[in-house]
């Protein structure tokens, strides 16, 4: 009969989503301290172990070592156990490679390991050696696996702090780890200095570890901010890239970047660049020449050239401040320890370190000991069976079958035996042989009677009772146990440890102030199709003509000014000179709506210039409604990206015209159904930008301004009407707010 159990939502949920993410946490997500290795890495190293891809052997398919790993331990998709294997075998990521890839296991740059198929690996030999050893010893506890037919470590037997050595990066269920990675030489120093004196303070630590030691290298400006990082196991990392300056050809210089900061590897060496050409599109970085990426296998070689009397400093606190040159590398060493998440600063990882060497030495000598222990037994009970082997001979001769002369040697039970003499009966139940002692004697070849293998059986005895002394006096003492694991870590310290690549200095402080930028002439266009660009004015003037049939607007300014930008809808759009790429005369340029608020599907530009211009002329604003007015310049000189230039009519009302007032001394209008009319400007009263303005042309019903023309006296103004030439000048001159004369 079914029972319907009721409970309360909410807890269903709540004890869902905590078992959810522990399982995140726990089996996925976070490294563990002892091991300093997540679930799928520890399965993958020990999966390569099982299948023999040992650091002295072929290679062997990737695609068999995730296959095999997937099927027997890490039941959660091919990708991400590749991409683990991936990620062990990049040198630029890892502080110690773990796996040894042939064939193409991606790049710095951000390129992809190639598929699994057809790339190789087989271990590095300190994986082998310093990650995998003496797993046959049981120093670790051996679970099963998700299906109960396999049994896996829970930890791996790593004999050195490798959850500093390689760091990890991990994004759990609400929290995530990540620790950069550190030189091998100076955490085994500092491990070994912990365990000598476990009163050792963070401070005292970083006499041996100096800070994070980065495969890309790079240089730590905060070292006095690292103190309280490793303190409390969390904060902030300033790293910036490595350059030096070369001399080239007629004096050129080239700053050339030889290491990059950590976070940089991957798609953001690419952003960099973009970054560094955005710079000098946008004038901001005119030292800059060329960049190019010449980086190879050998490294990186990041590529800079400057012009004549660059100013090197200058530019690389340039690139510290609007480059990935310098970037910061957030710390939180969070790991499971006791089988939950915990944040830990350094002190507290080399004690859990410290608490797990014990207890794999522990755990380790007990098996050896045990070992010896039984060799001793069965060494003590041969030599005694050499004492009386002719007993022996006389007890198998006369037994019936193995058992019978087992009990005859273990308890002294002589019934059944037939003896030749009644003495060696009464010595045979004075015979008290262990069962393993026994069944030694049972096994032992007759070979063993030789006079040099005696000697060698008392010399092997004799060997095993030192180990066994040695076994437990480790076992018995913490100085000798100690002095194990002392030995190990130097031993591994001389063998695989490399020098310190990451340098560690105190720049703690803000890069200089930008120097304010010089002021220089350009010109700037704006062709037909909308592209903005400025150039050198010698340029521009060797090749005017070419210029100014290609652009709708051009006028010079200064690279410290702005260019204002009037559309039909009456809006003015600010964009910094500075912003606008620089270009050679035959350049492209960019699209002025990427510049600015500016929106081309909606609005037409009808009139730019340069802000200062503004400041001591005023503008003529004509509307499609015939609404005129004359605004003071000044009131466009505003910080702001987009402002109402003028006021509109109705919703179907756009402007004109908009023109310097100064540029002649009659303005002429023509309307939609061909009426025009020529006024003196100085009928136009001066307004302000929010106003309408005053009419100046009377209009038909349905009619509108689709044509307004600022021309000067005494010169001839013409334009094509009706196929053919109509001069504006010699039209009537007539009052503002008239309806003009119809020309056909």
């Amino acid at each position: 009969m079914e029972e319907i159990i009721r409970t309360e939502y909410s807890e269903i949920m709540q004890k869902s989503y905590i078992d959810y993410a522990m399982s995140v946490i726990v089996a996925r997500a976070l490294p563990d301290v002892r091991d300093g290795l997540k679930p799928v890495q520890r399965r993958t190293l020990y999966d390569m172990m099982e299948l023999g891809t040992l650091y002295d052997r072929p290679y062997r398919k990737s695609a068999r070592i995730v296959g095999d790993t997937m099927g027997k331990y890490h039941p959660h998709g091919d990708s991400s156990i590749y991409d683990a294997l991936v990620v062990m075998a990049q040198d630029f990521k890892k502080g110690q490679v773990l796996v040894d890839g042939h064939g193409n296991f991606g790049s710095i740059e951000g390129d992809g390991a190639a598929a699994m198929r057809y790339t190789e690996a087989r271990l590095m030999k300190i994986t082998q050696e310093v990650y995998l050893k003496d797993l046959d010893k049981d120093v670790v506890r051996f679970v099963p696996n998700f299906d109960e037919t396999e049994k896996e470590p829970e930890v791996l037997p790593v004999r050195i702090p490798n959850l500093l050595v390689n760091g990890s990066e991990g994004i759990a269920v609400g929290m995530a780890t990540s620790i950069p990675p550190h030189n091998l030489g100076e955490v085994a120093e500092a491990a070994m200095a912990y365990i000598r004196d476990n009163t050792l303070t963070t401070k005292d630590l970083m006499a041996y570890i100096k800070g994070p030691d980065f495969p890309t290298g790079g240089i730590v400006v905060n070292g006095s901010d690292l103190e309280e990082i490793y303190e409390t196991g969390v904060g902030k990392i300033r790293v910036r890239g490595r350059t030096v300056v070369e001399k080239g050809k007629n004096g050129r210089q080239y700053l050339v970047i030889t290491e990059i900061p950590y976070p940089m590897i991957g798609a953001n060496i690419g952003k960099f660049l973009c970054d560094v050409a955005d710079l000098v599109e946008k004038r901001q970085a005119p030292e800059i020449a060329d960049i190019s990426n010449q980086s190879s296998k050998e490294g990186i070689r990041i590529v800079l050239e400057l012009r004549k009397g660059a100013d090197t400093e200058k530019l690389k606190n340039l690139l510290y401040r609007k480059t990935h040159l310098e970037d910061t590398f957030g710390v939180n060493m969070l790991a499971v320890a006791g089988g939950r998440p915990e944040t830990l600063g350094l002190k507290a990882v080399l004690e859990q370190f410290t608490e797990f060497q014990f207890e794999l030495n522990t755990r380790k000598y007990n098996n050896l000991l045990a070992k010896e222990l039984e060799k001793k037994e069965i060494q003590e009970g041969l030599i005694r069976a050499v004492d009386v082997i002719d007993l022996i001979i006389e007890i198998l001769r006369g037994s019936k079958n193995q058992q019978m002369a087992r009990d005859c040697m273990t308890m002294g039970i002589t019934e059944g035996i037939r003896f030749r003499h009644k003495s060696s009966e009464k010595k045979a139940r004075e015979l008290c042989f262990t069962q393993r002692q026994a069944q030694a004697i049972l096994d032992m070849r007759l070979a063993k009677l030789i006079g040099l293998e005696l000697e060698a059986l008392y010399h092997e005895n004799e060997e095993t009772v030192k180990k066994i002394a040695r076994y437990e006096d480790i076992l018995n003492s913490y100085e000798s146990m100690a002095g194990v694991i002392l030995e190990d870590l130097e031993k591994i310290r001389k063998e695989y440890s490399r020098p310190r690549r990451t340098e560690i200095t105190d720049a703690d402080t803000a890069a200089p102030v930008e120097e304010e930028e010089q002021e220089t002439e350009l010109v700037f266009l704006l062709d037909r199709f909308g592209y903005a660009r400025t150039i050198d004015p010698g340029i521009y003037e060797r090749n005017r003509e070419a210029a100014d049939s290609e652009s709708r607007f051009r006028f010079r300014c200064m690279s410290t000014d702005k260019i204002c930008i009037f559309t039909d809808k009456g809006t003015m759009h600010t964009i910094r000179v500075k912003e606008v790429p620089y270009c050679r005369l035959r350049d492209k340029g960019t699209p002025i709506d990427n510049l600015c608020n500016y929106t081309a599907e909606n609005e037409r530009v009808i009139f730019t210039c340069a802000m200062t211009e503004l400041q001591d002329k005023k503008l003529l604003f004509v509307s499609a409604e015939g609404m005129v007015k004359i605004v003071d310049g000044s009131e466009f000189c505003v910080t702001k990206r987009t402002i109402a230039a003028t006021k509109l009519g109705g919703a179907d009302d756009a402007l004109v015209l908009t023109a310097f007032s100064d540029q002649g001394d009659f303005l002429v209008l023509q309307s939609g159904d061909g009426f025009f009319l020529r006024f003196a400007l100085s009928e136009i009263p001066e307004k302000k930008k929010g106003a309408v303005g005053v009419r100046g042309i009377k209009l038909n019903s349905g009619a509108s301004v689709e044509g307004a023309w600022v021309i000067a006296g005494g010169t001839e103004f013409s334009i094509s009407w009706n196929d053919r030439r109509l001069s504006l000048n010699r039209l009537k001159l007539a009052k503002r707010d008239g309806k003009g004369s119809r020309v056909r």
